[in-house]
């Protein structure tokens, strides 16, 4: 076990001191982007299975509870982004100790955290549900499906934190093999429990939970056997040592917020959809919407891939000063966004059809809403895509303030006005263009104080010591 571990760790070895910029994001990116197609496959499966095996009300049953994945995908990436980006910048320094300690703390603590999250959601799984825009006749199935998920809550946040240490720890393609192992047992298990078991949307509740579970326990197996650099940490359990985990954390928290809000905004896109798709066209309208919901990863998937890839090569050359590696990393970032941003919005837009019957059968009402609206959604991809790869920027930086700004306004106060002026102006057509009518604002004040700040607010400075 020992040499194959070395021989993995050999293989999978990075050094993001010296190597070539290009050859460093390629490295990190192919890995990080298959696993996240898997994830994307999984969350296709996934409603296909949903949809054609428990029929369009599941489906919708599965959108009232969807915010909750998205919150805690979220939290995922805030404890990652802010472990790697802090411990990037300590690993420049060569503090490996530190680094050590951070990962440690923030594999702990974002496992502590959506444990009593878990908990909360159990104890009251109607008043969720509702929070979440279900009417009364979905809370029993959606009820079902939440009992099972966030009973796996903390493992879905300790594989998805643990996919970032273990890309810092410069082994993507071993992050890449967790997050696609646990797909195809996801899909896998979908299939056995919705279809030949008859489980229904419970069925693939469960499934959905024992990917989480397979996924994290393979996180902490490289972290224990296999880890280069990066592996637990023993953390003392003093006064002292508490409230010096509380501030790591904290400075954690600051430095991933905004990648968390950009996550929650899907959550809260999905809330107020509910809402909005409920009123203007009722319960086919949800299950229309809940095909975007979907597919929303889609759309982000390019984008996310690049930021987590580019992430810790901008943090490492920020933490060591050094400029030109870091205007190298950003130029390839926001060109590998504008191309994946285009592909999305094509697809979207010209394959509509095909997209809805992966989910919903042709003959169902839900059916023609949801392939007229996907005309309309498909044109957030480009806007979506270069406003996730500037905001991974400006996190990977440290320019956090500016990073929760831009998350702010795109994920949430031009999105409510959106959501609730344009059907009014536009009827129910202003309802499927109100995410893609914010991200392009959004994109258009970047794009305005960049011009006015003559680049200041996405340029470069070199780290402080602390």
């Amino acid at each position: 076990m020992k040499n194959i571990g070395k021989d993995i760790r050999e293989r999978d070895a990075i050094d993001f001191a010296s190597e070539d910029i290009g050859s460093l994001f390629r490295r990190m990116f192919l890995p990080t982007l298959l696993g996240m197609v898997s994830m994307v496959a999984l969350n296709l499966a996934d409603g296909a299975f949903v949809g054609h095996g428990a029929g369009t009300e599941a489906l919708a049953a599965v959108n009232i509870a969807a915010p909750i994945f998205d919150l805690m995908i979220g939290m995922g990436i805030m404890f990652g982004i802010g472990c790697s980006v802090i411990s990037s910048i300590h690993l420049s320094k060569g503090n490996v100790k530190a680094a050590r300690i951070n990962a440690t703390q923030s594999l702990i603590g974002s496992f502590l955290a959506t444990g009593i999250i878990g908990v909360l959601i159990l104890t009251n799984l109607a008043g969720t549900c509702r929070l979440f825009g279900s009417n009364e006749a979905l809370i029993p199935l959606a009820s079902s499906y939440l009992r099972w998920v966030a009973m796996a809550l903390p493992f879905c946040i300790l594989g998805n934190v643990g996919s970032f240490v273990v890309r810092l720890d410069g082994s993507p393609k071993y992050a890449m093999a967790c997050t696609l192992s646990a797909s195809v047992m996801n899909i896998f298990l979908d299939w056995l429990f919705v279809f030949p078991l008859k489980m229904g949307l419970e069925g693939a509740a469960i499934a959905t939970s024992i990917s989480f579970t397979l996924s994290a326990m393979a996180v902490i197996y490289y972290l224990v056997f296999l880890s280069r650099t990066l592996h637990f940490y023993r953390l003392r359990m003093t006064v002292k040592s508490l409230m010096l985990t509380g501030r790591n954390l904290w400075y954690q928290i600051k430095a991933g917020f905004s990648a968390m809000l950009g996550q929650v905004a899907i959550s809260f896109t999905v809330i107020v959809g509910n809402y909005v798709f409920i009123r203007y066209l009722g319960e086919d309208g949800v299950a229309a919407y809940g095909v975007v919901c979907y597919i929303l990863p889609i759309v982000f998937m390019i984008a996310s891939a690049i930021v987590q890839s580019i992430q810790p090569i901008l943090s490492f050359a920020y933490g060591a000063g050094d400029v030109e590696r870091m205007r190298q990393a950003r130029n390839i970032a926001v060109r590998g966004g504008v191309i994946g941003g285009i592909l999305s919005s094509l697809v979207l837009i010209l394959c509509s059809r095909w997209v809805t019957l992966i989910f919903i059968p042709s003959g169902e009402a839900a059916y023609d809403l949801c392939t007229g609206g996907l005309k309309y959604f498909g044109i957030a991809g480009l806007f979506v895509s270069v406003n996730l790869v500037m905001v991974g920027y400006l996190q990977s930086v440290k320019r956090s303030g500016m990073a929760t700004l831009y998350s702010s306004l795109r994920g949430f106060l031009l999105l409510l006005l959106c959501f609730i002026l344009l059907p009014i102006i536009l009827g129910n057509t202003g309802i499927w263009l109100a995410i893609p009518v914010s991200e392009a604002l959004t994109l258009a004040i970047m794009s305005v104080v960049l011009l006015v700040s003559g680049g200041r607010c996405c340029g470069s400075r070199r780290t402080r010591r602390s």
